[in-house]
């Protein structure tokens, strides 16, 4: 059976996130089984992987790199091998360059760019919390089937900026626009919690696990 490595390194939502993989696998029919894990051996196995991360850039940076091997497994199955990847929130951020949140922390380096703090529109509080529809500035097989207007669960005050406009595959108005998710070959991240999205967040994860990039 296919495996999806939902990473364990003490930053994340893992029982939503779990919980929302296993829905989306039997609703996409792909029976896709999903593995919480921190061993790297796993990692390697794995068919795709799915980081998490909740709370601040540095922390969850930290937390990736005490757990022994997991940063090198990640750049074995991802960058080398090319499993498909998806990164949520925090984890999804992770994939820079760096963080600038508590200071400059470096990223994994996947995509180039820097996590800084959001600048909203006149009247916009931060951190940005709540539904907030979804603007597409090209098509991705991951959003493909959302319906018309998407929305989805976002709560954040950092976001990161892409150094390539090509690498954003979705932003949301929030006073002006932000960065909502990032994508390039095999590396696929959402801002947002798809977790906490409900039926866009599932259709979301399901067009994941379907995914063949």
């Amino acid at each position: 059976m296919a495996q999806v490595a939902l990473i364990d390194y003490g930053s994340g939502n893992l029982h939503s996130a779990a919980r929302a993989l296993r829905e989306a696998a039997a609703l996409s029919g792909t029976g896709h089984e999903i593995a919480v894990t921190s061993d790297p051996a796993t990692i390697l196995a794995a068919e795709r992987i799915v980081l998490p991360g909740v709370g601040h850039f540095a922390d969850c940076a930290a937390g990736l790199r005490a757990v022994p091997g997991v940063e090198d497994a990640l750049n074995e199955t991802v960058v080398h091998r090319g499993k498909p990847f998806f990164g949520i929130c925090v984890g999804m951020q992770l994939m820079a360059t760096a963080g600038l949140e508590d200071g400059r922390t470096p990223g994994l380096g996947w995509i180039a760019g820097l996590v800084d703090r959001i600048t909203p529109g006149e009247g916009y509080r931060i951190p940005h919390m709540g539904w907030n529809g979804l603007a597409f500035p090209r098509p991705h097989p991951i959003f493909e089937g959302l319906g018309d207007d998407p929305h989805v669960y976002f709560t954040h005050s950092y976001a990161m900026g892409p150094e390539n406009p090509a690498d954003i595959a979705a932003t949301a108005d929030y006073g002006r626009p932000l960065v909502a998710a990032v994508a390039r070959g095999n590396l696929f991240g959402t801002q947002f919690h798809p977790e906490k999205s409900q039926r866009v967040g599932l259709k979301i994860l399901s067009n994941f696990l379907k995914w063949a990039p």
